[in-house]
């Protein structure tokens, strides 16, 4: 595909709502757009997958082992895989997820 995308717009807010687009989805990682309403969130979880969260818009609090981290536009966290994590919209937020998958363990089997 070589169309020239705003990202920021692929995922519109909705009122009470988390909202996701898959952007990519391959055996090697995978890029999602979220868009999240004031209070919305993700509960804690933890993935078997690198994640890289880039935030286009708004704040949100992501929990990382326990700690807190305010993000705010332009900023990006690192989070290593199996660590629990948590997100909070502190305000409307949207945010570019990209997950790396280790050659092998496309499916988080290990196998």
């Amino acid at each position: 595909m070589d169309e020239v995308l705003d990202v920021a717009k692929l995922a519109p807010y909705s009122e009470g709502s988390v909202v996701s687009r898959s952007l990519l989805n391959a055996p090697t990682g995978s890029a999602t757009v979220f868009s999240f309403d004031k209070g919305e969130g993700l509960s804690e979880h933890s993935a078997p997958f690198e994640a890289l969260i880039h935030v286009l818009d708004g704040e949100a609090e992501v929990t990382l082992a326990g700690k807190p981290h305010r993000l705010k536009a332009g900023q990006m966290l690192v989070m290593p895989s199996g660590i629990p994590h948590a997100v909070l919209a502190v305000e409307r937020f949207k945010m570019l997820l990209f997950l790396a998958r280790a050659k092998g363990k496309a499916d988080g089997s290990g196998a």
